[in-house]
């Protein structure tokens, strides 16, 4: 499997609607480690680091986001693959 790493901004109607907590179910369930946190701006900012397919499904997630969110805009920038993170967490 190739190994994979983005940094994600997704922003919209992203932040009082539970986006960190269900992007922080799916990478989990994808078996991703990285980060999720609000941005003083309204925006989500996300890190996932994994499998390349699985790292994929969880940006089409915040493509869509979860129930009540309305997502504008996803910007996606692959970066070098480390193995930094442990475990997805919510920052």
């Amino acid at each position: 499997m190739n190994k994979k790493m983005v940094h994600v901004y997704i922003s919209g109607l992203v932040q009082g609607v539970f986006f960190r907590a269900r992007t922080q179910e799916q990478a989990r369930m994808l078996g991703l480690s990285g980060w999720v946190r609000n941005l003083p701006d309204g925006r989500v900012e996300t890190v996932f680091a994994g499998d390349e397919d699985k790292v994929d499904k969880a940006v089409q997630f915040c493509q869509v986001g979860p129930r009540g969110a309305i997502v504008k805009d996803v910007v996606i920038h692959e970066e070098l693959w480390t193995e930094e993170f442990d475990d997805f967490s919510i920052r």
